[in-house]
């Protein structure tokens, strides 16, 4: 006899046999005899022949169903998961929403662009992550539609079809041979001792027994349904608070994403939301010291909308507080909302900290940032390309953009930023023991050519002090990601930039050092060959203030042989080093420093530091330097105005999640099953018990169910060894009843 094996599906009961039918709810191997080999059977309840047939299910059933099994399966939701989680690392990792020049100066233009076509700037917001979040919800969604049902019908079933081999199969059992009681004493003790320990129980007789069927914790099934609950309510609250609104308008053509940099009076009505144009937004808004404003920016991949509000926010006052470290401590605005819809002429006065927002009709206001908001600087323009070292004294805003006339043409000068603060740590403190020192106030700015190209500056307003000499600091890059790199300029014995100033204008004035060398003691016999040799010493001044010391060197490789450089080379370093020297003495001379026991240690080392700083100065690209002489700060609070209408649903579901895991972890659904029937001369009686979790729990309770049994009726019968270890570890659930595929799923998917 042939005889096949296939896997059978797993069906859906209470889809397809409405009428209580067997249950195939699990799945499993089905044995097919081959229909040559099968039995003729004489069927005398069969259907006439003009009876109406059995409709037979329609593909359109069969494919509807198995859709479901996959919307439902485990497998997928754990996919998703999974692919959910990634995607959120991936969003903590990569920080959302910058601009795209920050991305670009970040990743590099390859980068940049593969990152761009897969969404990942703004993930959260990404078509395929909309996608994935809402096909999760659909998969746990059907979840819950197909084992709901099953699950609140276990929660109330008592399962007294049990049999007498199958309780003798479970761990925990015990059984009494009670002489002289009849089943209903016995029940009496049983049900008793169920009461003391809160079950609830249900007796049904039997032909030949009597079945006591106890149920205790089955509330503990909820908590499958809270936590497939919570997922589908805390997915459904992060699509409705994302920017899935945003999108549905922009690809209905309603707005469009402004790229240009506008003021706000400017943006155009098709990049602006009224108030209550969508259900949830997230924006910012930098408000300086005494102005109010009445939207917020939403960032949107390369550019931004204008969310307006139904109300103004005006900062009256922010303070910041700063830790030892240099870090920011806290942050506080006092605002002051202006509704007059609401409010009237008595506008709302309040506190943002972090951590302490501020909600009003349904806005939250969290203290996100802060930075300057304009404040009002003096600059003193020292000259470092001319032969004179007069300063111009200018004034601006930050923010503004100023027109300075340089060497080569127009530069636009950019205040970016002032800064009051600059702790850093000092260079001799230990990683365990660090020591921060206060720099004082900065201030930062870009110079652009007209070309447009544009070079970034840090000046400090005040002198720093290194090995006990003081300097005044300016770093500049060249680009964005590039590290500042420092110009330290030497200061004078009053504390000021003019020793130096001077002498870098000194030797920039080609008659006056020609004046100079003319003056000084001559170093050739010859007149001609003095000649010369000051026009070579002109000359090489000339180079190093173009160039500094390379440009020497340079010059040197290029008109010298091979075989003659390195003595040439030490020539002219010792020629340009002694000039300087002279040029310096004039310098200290017009000082009326006394040089009549020659130049001290002091000027000694000012002059290596001068060297060195006008070595550089040919890197540091700007043709002058800008002094911070004064100020007057206005600071800025960056806020962050929210709107949710879905906040209580994501609280709703991660309540749902917390007790739903809850009670998992922590409960059980028990059962104990009591089978009495009648013996010779007395009444059998055996006890058995199961639980899904705890087990080592449910154990110990079952230990003392027994011992309680055994105070009112004796002590139970031994179990042999035998017994013992022959019996087969029968699933709690499946041996209720006598129906493999009756069993109480663990919310299956």
């Amino acid at each position: 006899m042939t005889t096949l094996f296939y896997w059978r599906w797993p069906r859906w009961p209470w889809l397809f046999r409405p009428d209580g039918g067997t249950d195939y709810s699990r799945p499993g191997l089905t044995k097919v005899r081959n229909d040559s080999q099968k039995p003729a059977v004489n069927d005398s309840s069969a259907p006439a022949a003009n009876a109406t047939p059995v409709p037979k299910p329609v593909r359109q059933r069969r494919s509807q169903w198995l859709l479901l099994e996959f919307l439902g399966s485990m497998y997928l939701a754990i996919t998703l998961l999974v692919v959910v989680a990634i995607a959120s690392v991936i969003g903590t990792v990569l920080q959302q929403n910058q601009p795209y020049a920050d991305y670009v100066l970040k990743l590099g233009p390859f980068w940049f662009e593969v990152f761009r076509g897969l969404g990942l700037y703004d993930i959260y917001g990404a078509a395929w992550f909309i996608g994935i979040l809402a096909f999760l919800i659909l998969s746990t969604s059907v979840c819950l539609y197909r084992q709901t049902p099953h699950l609140l019908r276990e929660m109330n079933r008592f399962r007294t079809q049990v049999q007498l081999h199958s309780l003798r199969g479970f761990h925990q059992r015990a059984e009494w041979r009670l002489p002289e009681r009849d089943p209903g004493a016995a029940q009496a003790e049983v049900t008793g001792v169920l009461r003391a320990w809160r079950y609830r129980w249900r007796v049904e007789d039997r032909d030949d027994h009597r079945i006591v069927a106890a149920t205790k914790g089955r509330f503990s099934r909820l908590g499958y349904l809270f936590t497939h609950a919570a997922v589908v309510v805390i997915g459904i609250g992060g699509l409705l608070d994302g920017n899935l609104w945003l999108k549905l308008k922009e690809w209905r053509g309603e707005i469009v994403v402004e790229t240009r940099d506008l003021m706000a009076r400017d943006i155009p009505p098709i990049s602006r939301l009224a108030p209550g144009a969508v259900p949830a937004f997230r924006g910012n808004v930098m408000l300086p010291e005494g102005s109010a404003a009445n939207f917020v920016f939403l960032r949107m991949r390369d550019g931004f909308l204008l969310q307006e509000l139904p109300f103004a926010i005006e900062l009256l006052n922010f303070q910041v507080e700063y830790h030892t470290t240099g870090q920011p401590k806290s942050f506080l605005s006092q605002v002051r909302i202006h509704d007059q819809k609401h409010l009237g002429d008595q506008p709302l006065e309040a506190e943002i900290r972090v951590n302490h927002p501020l909600t009003y009709r349904g806005y939250t206001l969290y203290q996100s940032d802060f930075g300057d908001g304009g404040s009002n600087l003096e600059l003193r323009v020292w000259p470092l390309t001319l032969p004179q070292a007069e300063p111009v004294a200018i004034q601006g805003a930050v923010g503004e953009t100023l027109s300075i006339s340089g060497p080569s043409g127009p530069l636009r000068l950019e205040l970016d930023d002032f800064r009051l603060y600059n702790l850093l740590p000092e260079l001799d403190s230990r990683p365990g023991d660090r020591k921060f020192r206060s720099f004082g106030p900065s201030f930062s700015f870009k110079l652009r050519d007209v070309a447009g190209e544009a070079r970034e500056y840090f000046n400090y307003m005040a002198p720093v002090q290194m090995e006990n000499r003081w300097f005044y600091i300016s770093g500049m890059r060249d680009r964005p990601s590039a590290a500042f790199r420092y110009l330290h300029i030497p200061m004078d014995s009053n504390y000021s930039l003019e020793r130096f100033l001077r002498f870098n204008a000194r030797l920039r004035d080609t008659v006056g050092l020609r004046e100079l060398l003319a003056r000084s003691a001559p170093l050739a016999d010859n007149a001609d060959l003095q000649r010369d040799l000051d026009q070579v010493r002109l000359n090489l001044v000339e180079l190093f203030v173009r160039g500094g010391f390379t440009a020497v060197i340079e010059r040197s490789r290029a008109v010298v042989p091979a075989e003659r450089l390195q003595d040439a080379t030490t020539l002219y370093l010792n020629l340009l080093r002694d000039t300087l020297a002279e040029v310096f003495i004039e310098v200290l001379r017009e000082e009326g420093v006394d040089l009549n026991e020659g130049v001290g240690e002091r000027e000694e080392a000012f002059f290596n530091d001068a060297v060195s700083a006008l070595t550089v100065l040919p890197e540091h690209g700007s043709p002058f330097f800008l002094q911070l002489t004064g100020f007057q700060q206005v600071e800025a609070s960056g806020l962050q105005v929210t709107r949710s209408a879905v906040t209580r649903i994501v609280y709703a579901g991660f309540a749902l999640l917390v007790i739903g895991i809850f009670i998992m972890f922590y409960t059980s659904h028990r059962r104990l099953w009591a089978w009495l029937a009648v013996e010779e001369g007395g009444t059998r009686l055996v006890v058995a018990g199961a639980s899904n979790r705890r087990t080592a729990e449910f154990a110990g309770e079952f230990a003392a169910i027994q011992g309680a049994l055994a105070r009112r009726l004796g002590a139970p019968e031994a179990i042999g060894p035998a017994a013992a270890t022959a019996s087969p570890t029968v699933p709690p659930e499946a041996a209720a009843d006598n129906r493999s595929g009756d069993r109480a799923p663990e919310f299956e998917r």
